[in-house]
């Protein structure tokens, strides 16, 4: 039975406070949203949000300001989250793993009669295009804050989404429209269509259950994987398979519809860039459509949403070539992750206009009303390493964590607070960073100053990714594509490449940062320690190391000003140099930078990130450096025998056994994390010597699965 608990004590009431404040100073600054809170418009008392995380916290704002009291629901593992904090009741439905909880009918049923309320926003993911939860509902005279179970049947399955479409004569990709029955059958259509293709979930989405495939060997393991992953995310293992095509943009069209037969366009987000069939950063409007094709995708948009007689919010994908031809991808029946950014240059409050539709009153707006005021970019920030395969899971607690919520025309959507837990069990999204500019160089510029203030620690995060796709140059000339991160590192992403002058900057502002720290220690309240030390040194000589290469620096200062000389170029470093802060802002030669410093040990050690990336540095005094080289070195492991996992994760299958004998790239296992399935194979042709794991084992990040000879 769920447990139910209302919402009171003073501290909750105060952080809850706290954080609505936060969300709601970041949504007068940044949005200036038009809607007017109408609060004789009678619409719900009670709304319960059937999600988690970042997007229930954004419902229950919303609901905040329309005066509807909300009730959160959440796992065991979630009982302290900031979602349930915000609510003014919590009913937990399950335990951990999201199959006993969140997507757990039966409780999620129960929580609603229980504190009786009138409606349920499902957010997005989850239960949110569950065409059998809207029944249920509907059965108990429970409203569902989004389109009818007609419209989410029709467009949740993606076969049939695709006849709709074309009979709405929209442009669709070509392809097989039937269920593809077997692996087998996959290679025959896809033979037939031409390659490339794309397997995908025909009930899927948000890049789960979806595979390109260039041959008959990639078909076959593609189907195996989406198949798979289909059944785990969406409990459907349907596939279809139809044409790729082949770098393309990926732009999509939001769409809000009343019950009442009016539908309109709310422009476009382009949301090219992604990595796995997810997005990772998007924008609003896009660089690359013209008045003209804007104004064809939005009509079409609008038609297949008045050929199921939608309403609600929804978002109709397109696949955009570079001709600007587009293509029908598939419709979304919900509110979608990257909402924040139509709501920042139309104005509107997307989660409002859903309530308002589904409580039965006519949209206010017409189409000549919507507007493109300014433009907006948003970056997703994950718990996730973006050094592998640009982004795999990482899990642990948010030691630190500040967000730059101090920086104007700044919003960030987030459902965690420091202290929070990121766990294996779900999306591994920490916040959603949206930027606001009257021009999208203005927006740029502010998401690469949000990024160098956000402070997050404990886990490890794709900041240093997100960081230089802004300020890469194709990205900021608008020449992108879906294949963007592996045209720009086809090598995987390596962090930021320092130029010359930023490797001196860096070298400088290490050995700065080293000098303060050495002179606090000397004191105490403001006095030095001992009064018989010697006066206190005004020059240094250092020996930095950074990867792998040595320099040898010389430090002078006066006050808070160091002049670093280095290969006989002089930098000049100043600051307030709070060695206490997470942030650390300096000047350097004139420029004002925003550093971290995320480590700094008595050996010398320190970390910096420095335009988003983290460096690993080495200070030492000359007579120090000389002694480390009579240090005995660690010799690095030889991964080529091992397999280690590279995220944490569950094992969901073994291909070998001691003894077997494997070839350079054979598959060894699976593991599943976060709903998405991964192979590792051998790295090089060898014998097995052991296996450390088996199917079901739960496995940490670096754990050994296989020893090879």
């Amino acid at each position: 039975m769920a447990a139910y608990r209302s919402a009171a004590g003073f501290q909750r009431v105060l952080l809850a406070f706290k954080h609505v404040c936060l969300k709601q100073r970041c949504g007068v600054i940044i949005c200036r949203y038009s809607t007017v809170y109408d609060p004789n418009e009678k619409t719900f008392d009670k709304i319960l949000i059937a999600n988690r995380g970042e997007i229930a916290c954004r419902v229950i704002k919303t609901c905040k300001k329309m005066g509807i009291k909300t009730v959160a629901v959440h796992s065991d593992v979630d009982s302290s989250a900031v979602h349930v904090k915000m609510a003014d009741e919590a009913v937990c439905v399950g335990p951990a793993p999201t199959s006993k909880s969140y997507l757990n009918m039966d409780a999620i049923m129960n929580a609603v009669k229980q504190t009786g309320a009138q409606a349920v926003h499902p957010g997005y993911g989850f239960l949110s295009e569950n065409k059998e939860f809207a029944k249920r509902l509907a059965a108990e005279g429970v409203t569902f804050i989004g389109p009818d179970t007609h419209a989410i049947q029709a467009m949740g399955d993606k076969i049939e989404s695709k006849l709709i479409a074309k009979a709405a004569k929209v442009n669709t990709i070509p392809g097989f429209d039937g269920v593809v029955k077997d692996a087998e059958e996959a290679v025959k259509i896809a033979g037939e269509i031409g390659y490339p293709v794309m397997i995908k979930a025909s009930a899927g989405g948000g890049g789960k259950g979806m595979r390109i495939s260039w041959n008959d060997e990639e078909t076959r393991e593609g189907f195996r994987f989406s198949s798979q992953e289909a059944a785990s995310s969406f409990g459907d293992d349907r596939l279809l398979i139809e044409k790729f095509i082949d770098n393309p943009r990926h732009i999509e069209i939001q769409v809000l519809a009343d019950k009442h037969g009016n539908a309109l366009w709310l422009n476009e987000r382009e949301c090219s860039i992604q990595r796995r069939n997810q997005k990772v950063v998007e924008e609003a409007p896009s660089t690359f459509l013209d008045p003209d094709t804007r104004r064809a995708m939005g009509e079409q948009a609008v038609s297949l949403a008045k050929a199921v007689k939608y309403s609600s919010a929804g978002t109709v994908e397109f696949l955009v070539d570079s001709q600007k031809n587009f293509y029908f991808l598939e419709m979304n029946t919900r509110l979608q992750v990257e909402h924040p950014i139509t709501e920042c240059i139309t104005g509107l409050d997307l989660v409002h206009q859903m309530i308002r539709i589904a409580k039965g009153y006519k949209l206010q707006q017409k189409q000549s009303d919507i507007p493109i005021n300014g433009w907006a970019i948003e970056s997703r920030v994950y718990a996730e390493d973006p050094y592998k395969s640009f982004g795999l899971p990482s899990i642990g607690r948010l030691s630190q964590y500040q967000e730059p919520l101090n920086l104007p025309n700044v919003r960030v959507d987030s459902g965690i607070q420091e202290g929070s837990d990121i766990s294996i069990y779900y999306d591994p999204m920490i916040s959603k960073l949206v930027t606001y500019g009257k021009t999208r160089e203005e927006a740029l510029k502010k998401m690469e100053e949000a990024l160098d203030n956000y402070v997050i620690r404990g886990v490890t995060h794709n900041i240093p990714l997100l960081r230089e796709i802004i300020v890469h140059p194709r990205f900021v000339s608008g020449d992108i594509s879906t294949k963007f991160l592996p045209e720009v590192y086809p090598d995987g992403f390596k962090g930021h490449m320092l130029t010359a002058g930023e490797r001196r900057e860096l070298l400088a502002t290490a050995a700065a940062l080293y000098v303060a720290a050495q002179l606090r220690s000397q004191k105490f309240l403001g006095d030095l320690r001992v009064s018989i030390v010697p006066a206190e040194s005004r020059q240094w000589e250092l020996c930095v190391e950074l990867d792998k290469g040595v320099h040898m620096l010389g430090v002078s200062r006066a006050g808070n000003n160091y002049t670093v000389e280095i290969d006989g170029e002089k930098v000049e470093v100043s600051g307030e140099w709070n060695l206490a802060s997470a942030l650390l802002p300096i000047t350097i030669n004139g420029k004002h930078r925003n550093l971290q410093c995320l480590l700094r040990t008595a050996a010398g050690e320190i970390t910096l990130q420095y335009l988003g990336t983290s460096f690993k540095l080495r200070v030492l005094s000359k007579l120090a450096a000389y002694l480390s080289k009579h240090m005995p070195e660690k010799i690095p492991e030889d991964t080529s025998s091992i397999l280690r996992s590279p995220m944490p994760g569950s094992v969901v299958a073994v291909s070998v056994k001691p003894g077997d004998n494997v070839a350079e790239g054979q598959e060894i296992c699976v593991i599943e994390a976060m709903k998405m399935q991964n192979s590792m194979t051998a790295a090089k042709t060898a014998k097995v010597k052991s296996v450390h794991c088996k199917a079901g084992d739960t496995v940490g990040e670096g754990d050994l699965l296989v020893e090879l000879e």
